[in-house]
């Protein structure tokens, strides 16, 4: 038997997968489930603005060590992130970003 979504999941889908669509995105998704408060879409708004955020904090470090393998390997490691938070999304899935997921639902709770 197939897997099929559920109308909550699908209605949030649009705001989800808007979240992951660069720094912008996760705030516009912030706005856009407000009225709503889909629990799909709050899901990985906070999963997205996590990864938004930690990006953007770490990328002056990386940056600072000027070496190519180091450059690389981070952004290697967020486009995973991404990648692996933007396919839940799309897949109507609520799997948690690994290693740092947890603490972007906790963090962020009272954001999105």
């Amino acid at each position: 038997m197939m897997n099929q979504e559920t109308n909550y999941t699908k209605e949030g889908k649009s705001v989800a997968t808007v979240a992951y669509i660069t720094a912008v995105g996760a705030i516009v998704a912030v706005f856009m489930n407000m009225d709503t408060k889909n629990s799909f879409a709050s899901f990985h708004t906070r999963q997205a603005i996590g990864i938004h955020l930690l990006f953007f904090l770490l990328a002056p470090i990386v940056t600072g060590f000027n070496s190519l393998i180091i450059s690389v390997s981070f952004w290697i490691f967020f486009f995973t992130l991404w990648l692996y938070g933007f396919l839940g999304a799309m897949q109507g899935k609520k799997n948690l970003v690994p290693v740092i997921g947890k603490y972007f639902q906790t963090w962020f709770n009272k954001l999105a």
